[in-house]
């Protein structure tokens, strides 16, 4: 009885190791396949962790592009703030004001601004530049009317000042 009680003890260590060794085999088998996706995955989040650093640096640059827009933006309007109110500044001193344009002495054209009269007078042949201003007391003398071929004078409307 002692040999029967060895031989099925044997066997059952037997059959049990024989299963020890399958399911051994089996999870190593497992182990090698989860390894195997787990280095496939790690290679997939380090290639979109490298993806996400130049994301990063190429956001970085837009952004510093925008802030530097936006400060272009902000000087630019300043810039055309300050023109306007020239402008606007000009123009409410040209508005009581005509502009008479002269030919070698005597009148050419009467203009609302001097720009008008200029561009005038350079459609009629008078060179872009060598314009001067005169005041409005200045007194035409024929011998200064011949030398001067064109010539821009402003008078203040509605009364002298």
């Amino acid at each position: 009885m002692i040999a029967l009680v060895r031989t099925r003890t044997l066997r059952a260590l037997r059959d049990g190791l024989s299963e020890a060794e399958t399911a051994t085999t089996a999870a190593r088998a497992e182990a090698a396949q989860r390894q195997q996706s787990a280095e496939i995955a790690l290679e997939e989040q380090r290639a979109a962790l490298a993806q996400a650093a130049v994301d990063v640096a190429r956001l970085e640059g837009e952004l510093a592009a925008l802030r530097a827009q936006s400060l272009l933006d902000t000087e630019d309007r300043q810039a055309l703030r300050t023109l306007l109110r020239t402008v606007r500044k000009q123009l409410a001193r040209e508005a009581d004001r005509v502009h008479i344009l002269f030919r070698s002495g005597e009148l050419h054209s009467v203009h609302a601004t001097r720009d008008a009269a200029e561009i005038a007078a350079e459609a009629e042949g008078a060179s872009r530049d060598g314009w001067i201003s005169l005041p409005a007391s200045w007194t035409d003398s024929p011998a200064s009317a011949s030398e001067t071929r064109w010539r821009l004078q402003s008078f203040a409307l509605g009364g002298t000042r």
